[in-house]
C-alpha cells in the first residue's frame, strides 16, 4: 500500500488493515519457511506497507 493510499484511510479503518497485513505477513512467512516463495519479495512488500500503516498511526496520536 503506497504512503498516499495510508494518508486517506480513516484511523479505524487503518487500524483494520494493519491487522488484515500483518496477518497475511505471518502467513506469508510461514509458507515461505515450508517451502520456497515464489516471488519472496513480497515478504519485503509486505513488512514495509506494514511499517508505512504503523508510522501513520503513531503520526495520528502524536498530532491528535
Amino acid at each position: 500500500m503506497k504512503q498516499s493510499e495510508v494518508k486517506q484511510l480513516s484511523t479505524a479503518e487503518l487500524q483494520e488493515e494493519l491487522g488484515k497485513t500483518r496477518k497475511a505477513y505471518s502467513e506469508l512467512r510461514m509458507a515461505h519457511a515450508m517451502s520456497p516463495l515464489e516471488n519472496p519479495l513480497q515478504l519485503r512488500k509486505v513488512r514495509r506497507s506494514i511499517a508505512r500503516m504503523a508510522t501513520e498511526l503513531t503520526k495520528r496520536e502524536l498530532n491528535g
